[in-house]
């Protein structure tokens, strides 16, 4: 399979995910994550990029590998 297949088949499943009703328990780990990026934007170390842009970004990088 293609990269840009690959990457195709990621997003149509990513998609697809929220659809099933199913009940997800978080790891742990993602509240101490969630705060932590919430400092860093509030400090200014991050920013934060459009998903539509963002997406753009990565497939411009991921094609050129």
């Amino acid at each position: 399979m293609s990269r840009k297949d690959k990457l195709r088949t990621m997003e149509a499943l990513w998609v697809d995910l929220p659809k099933e009703d199913v009940d997800v328990i978080s790891p742990s780990w993602h509240e101490k994550t969630l705060k932590n990026t919430s400092a860093r934007i509030a400090s200014g170390q991050e920013k934060i990029v459009d998903w539509a842009i963002a997406k753009h970004e990565l497939r411009k990088r991921f094609e050129r590998i």
